[in-house]
């Protein structure tokens, strides 16, 4: 498909009319989940924790290296839904895990 039969879409930030398939482009890449090395994580993914982490309410450490499989992205790119077999609903910051 050329730019020629691209749809232009002008753009608030820099005052310019541009193709809409890169604005689209941009906005996902913005919007994309990321683990602390930099890595884009998506929902089925397993991750390792690189750090020891106290979870609250559990009274129950989660150690390095500990994987955790299959998890949910939320709404909050910061953050993680996962299981682990001893603790159900934990959700981790993506600035503690390390995708596998």
């Amino acid at each position: 498909m050329s730019d020629q039969d691209d749809e232009y879409v002008y753009d608030e930030a820099t005052g310019e009319w541009r193709p809409a398939s890169e604005l689209a482009a941009e906005r996902a890449a913005a919007n994309a989940v990321l683990d602390a090395a930099g890595n884009t994580l998506a929902d089925g993914d397993s991750v390792t924790l690189i750090k020891d982490l106290k979870v609250k309410g559990a009274g129950q450490t989660l150690k390095q290296g500990t994987v955790i499989k299959s998890i949910r992205l939320t709404d909050n790119p910061e953050e993680i839904d996962c299981r682990h077999e001893s603790i159900k609903g934990l959700v981790l910051r993506t600035e503690f895990v390390r995708k596998r």
